[in-house]
């Protein structure tokens, strides 16, 4: 994994060769050039280690996405903001199996930097709703469950509101 600053710094030395190979009537190998530089730009937005994490959390295989987040060692020099907020939402998913209130510290960092989904940002907030209920805290749940029930325009996460607000009748 390159820090993010070095991806740039690699795209542009690839950018400038491409354009030497242009002068030289060199098209189709300038042509290639620029769309491996393409590849580069790609994962300056889209890192690598998050999108592999995200495979893995599809197949379910938690042990598996924790690795490939932990070869990320320092997320505030290798990341761009909103990819920080998916990696502190993917440590929340994570750790939220197991300890709810370590997983509040890093839902509440995600939703402050960002996410670029309005249903990711919804399971963020609809698990640190789960969280408030589950410390007692009815009133800031309640507007956690409102912001998150704004945000789930497909009707993805409806059953699980509404699960939560019957839930919360009994506090």
């Amino acid at each position: 994994m390159f820090n993010k600053n070095i991806k740039l710094v690699i795209t542009a030395i690839i950018v400038a060769y491409a354009i030497y190979q242009f002068t030289r009537n060199e098209i189709l190998t300038g042509i290639f050039l620029i769309l491996f530089s393409g590849i580069f730009i790609f994962l300056y937005f889209k890192n690598e280690m998050i999108l592999l994490a995200f495979n893995r959390l599809r197949k379910q295989d938690f042990p598996g996405a924790k690795k490939w987040l932990d070869k990320i060692t320092d997320p505030e020099a290798a990341l761009v903001q909103k990819q920080q907020g998916y990696y502190n939402y993917l440590h929340g998913l994570m750790i939220s199996q197991e300890n709810m209130t370590k997983a509040e510290k890093y839902f509440k960092k995600a939703i402050t930097l960002g996410l670029n989904m309005d249903q990711d940002l919804a399971v963020a907030k609809l698990n640190l709703a789960g969280i408030s209920m589950m410390k007692r805290r009815k009133r800031e749940a309640t507007a956690l469950l409102s912001e998150a029930k704004k945000l789930d325009k497909q009707g993805m996460l409806a059953d699980q509101i509404k699960m939560m607000k019957q839930q919360m009748k009994k506090i």
